[in-house]
């Protein structure tokens, strides 16, 4: 049995090595890839002609004349992010490390509809653009989050509870039309967990991050790697049974949820019925603030609901980090003491041995963050740079 020959490392592979910051010469690109010189030459000039990459402002010196270095050009192209949700939306225009460069909030409440929605999207990002002195030329990619259930592969959403009209739309396409870049679309739990795993640190590997707001879903990090499912549904963690909840009634049809027995919506009506003035989980973690008693006595037995379900998680996932965002995690250490509570004496102790259990470090950035995360992942990797570099070159000539 014979074994096809490893096809010798593109020009993004080369990419992806500079872009850890750190500027490197021919010579120790030849070192690290294995390829001839002047097959690394040829490459690094391929990825400078598309500003990828930049000649060093500083020559690398070893003992003779000094040597050329490159480096990674984060500000050669420009990413759009948007994270919408159930009223408000966030949107930013950030270069190609994530960094911000422009961004603003906006009341923009998703009910309105996918054309509507969308085409506020587009004036936004339009507006935010002309702010920073770029254009929509200089846009590689446009990343969005929506509050349900989003096919990855499509981009479209799939039975959203809370996005009436959004059903099977195709988001990517009439938004590509209109900005002229691709665009990724995903749910908006799994685009604020590459934001918190961004922040982070590459040293976490296994990362879970739980949104607890009206609805609660779980982001799944294994291996520095997004971790979707089949579908794109997984860690939907909102419609696990809860023990001892089996009569209260989910949105979902089925009773017991979790989101039924610990999001801000079922805690807000436990206290809008015992005569409290709240509308939604907000005012709760107001209330909470404020010291009502019974708002901190459910939201710590909200956070012991939560926690039972990841211990379950842990126990079989074994994250390293569990990080909790949304609405209800403003609470703080009142929430997260119930989830640890619960975590800790249910999973077992080498799973718990090193986790640690926190709050988001984002807080409502986590989202926009994350998506512009996911379209630098996809525009980077090796295998789209290659491709983006040869469709700029033209077809090859035929041969006579």
């Amino acid at each position: 049995m014979t074994t096809e020959p490893a096809e010798p490392a593109g020009a993004g592979a080369l990419l992806a090595i500079l872009r850890d910051g750190r500027s490197r010469t021919r010579s120790e690109l030849v070192q690290l890839t294995g390829l001839a010189r002047s097959t690394v030459t040829q490459r690094l000039d391929a990825l400078v002609e598309h500003r990828w990459i930049r000649p060093a402002d500083d020559a690398i010196f070893s003992g003779g004349r000094p040597a050329a270095a490159f480096s990674f050009d984060p500000g050669a192209r420009t990413v759009l992010a948007a994270d919408l949700g159930a009223t408000h939306a966030r949107i930013a225009a950030m270069d190609l490390t994530a960094r911000v460069l422009a961004e603003r909030g906006l009341d923009l409440p998703i009910a309105d509809g996918p054309e509507h929605v969308l085409g506020r999207l587009v004036d936004e990002f339009t507006a935010l653009l002309a702010g920073t002195g770029r254009t929509l030329t200089e846009v590689c990619g446009v990343g969005v989050g929506l509050p349900g259930p989003v096919e990855h592969a499509s981009g479209r959403p799939v039975n959203p509870p809370i996005m009436p009209g959004w059903d099977g739309f195709d988001v990517p396409g009439r938004l590509a039309h209109r900005l002229g870049a691709p665009v990724l679309v995903d749910n908006d739990v799994n685009i604020m967990a590459l934001g918190e795993h961004r922040a982070a640190g590459p040293e976490v590997e296994h990362l879970l991050f739980v949104k607890v707001g009206t609805g609660i879903g779980c982001g799944i990090i294994t291996e520095h790697r997004l971790h979707r499912g089949a579908q794109g549904s997984a860690g939907d963690i909102g419609h696990i049974q809860v023990a001892g909840a089996a009569t209260e009634p989910c949105r979902c049809g089925n009773t017991g949820c979790l989101e039924a027995v610990a999001g801000g919506g079922a805690l807000a009506a436990r206290l809008r019925a015992s005569g409290l003035d709240v509308e939604d989980g907000r005012d709760v973690v107001g209330l909470v603030r404020a010291g009502d008693p019974a708002a901190i006595q459910l939201i710590r037995q909200a956070g012991r609901d939560i926690g039972q379900i990841l211990a379950a998680l842990v126990n079989f996932f074994n994250p390293g980090v569990i990080a909790v965002g949304g609405d209800l995690a403003e609470a703080g250490e009142h929430l997260l003491a119930g989830v640890r509570e619960e975590i800790y004496s249910r999973s077992l102790p080498l799973a718990t041995q090193h986790l640690s259990i926190r709050g988001g470090a984002l807080g409502d950035r986590a989202g926009v963050i994350g998506a512009a995360v996911m379209v630098v992942e996809d525009v980077l990797s090796p295998a789209a740079v290659d491709r983006a570099i040869r469709a700029a070159e033209g077809p090859e000539p035929t041969p006579a």
